[in-house]
């Protein structure tokens, strides 16, 4: 293990959903650490547009590239521009995610396909396109995000609570099947954070009291919270930490 272990000078890191939210939070924790960054949207102009920013403000190396994470052609094809461009992926963070919010009778085949396919599907996907290099290497880092409905549920999120518990047995099983070969591979949970994922919630007063209501800590997180978390996961100091969970909630699954 390195002296510095959150150090990532050397390393590519490639962040699907990318271009904003929270995974434009890890794009630019990433390239602060040192590491070469791809990030990927179904937005051309808008990851590019990230790339461009996060290279400036970091001073390494980015790569704005788009597709669709459920779509193996497209994901194939991401890695290899990855790889062509700034060199053998060492970090997947799969973070590419959407929810469709209805109750169960109401939730459609397509919108449950939709939230299953980009949130888990994309998952494999991704990690099945980087995780053989890393293997080859001895070292990679995979973290899926999850979410604290990787383990509880609310209603009117049954495809969203089924895709993010799904993802803890998918990190759990390619933990195992790469455990001995310097593969890292856990999951991130949070809890309520301030993303355009969430706006919905945080406009409307009764339902942003709601989620207040059921959070021992009392206020939404910050993307910020999750940067150090993150860079552990993407970095020698998680070296013998696989198969893990790591939840940020401000105390609601403590209840």
């Amino acid at each position: 293990m390195s002296t510095t272990p959150f150090n990532l000078e050397g390393r590519v890191a490639w962040v699907t959903g990318g271009s904003k939210g929270l995974g434009r939070t890890f794009a630019e924790t990433l390239a602060d650490a040192g590491a070469r960054v791809a990030l990927c949207s179904r937005d051309e102009a808008e990851a590019q547009a990230a790339a461009r920013e996060i290279q400036v403000r970091s001073g390494m190396n980015c790569l704005g590239s788009h597709g669709d994470v459920a779509s193996s052609a497209d994901v194939r094809r991401m890695a290899a521009e990855i790889e062509a461009e700034l060199g053998p992926i060492d970090i997947l963070v799969a973070n590419a995610g959407i929810n469709i919010r209805a109750e169960t009778e109401q939730l459609s085949e397509v919108d449950w396909d939709a939230v299953v396919n980009v949130n888990l599907k994309g998952a494999f996907l991704c990690a099945k396109a980087a995780l053989p290099g890393m293997r080859r290497r001895g070292w990679g880092r995979i973290v899926f995000m999850g979410s604290i409905m990787s383990f509880i549920s609310l209603p009117a999120r049954a495809a969203y609570a089924s895709s993010k518990a799904a993802l803890l047995g998918l990190t759990r099983t390619l933990a195992l099947e790469s455990a001995r070969d310097g593969v890292c591979v856990n999951a991130l949970c949070p809890g309520p954070f301030k993303t355009p994922m969430n706006v919905t919630l945080t406009q409307n007063e009764d339902k942003r009291r709601a989620m207040l209501d059921r959070i021992p800590m009392g206020r939404w997180g910050e993307p910020d919270e999750l940067r150090g978390l993150l860079l552990c996961l993407c970095s020698d100091a998680a070296s013998f930490m696989t198969g893990s969970a790591v939840v940020a909630d401000g105390g609601w699954t403590a209840q």
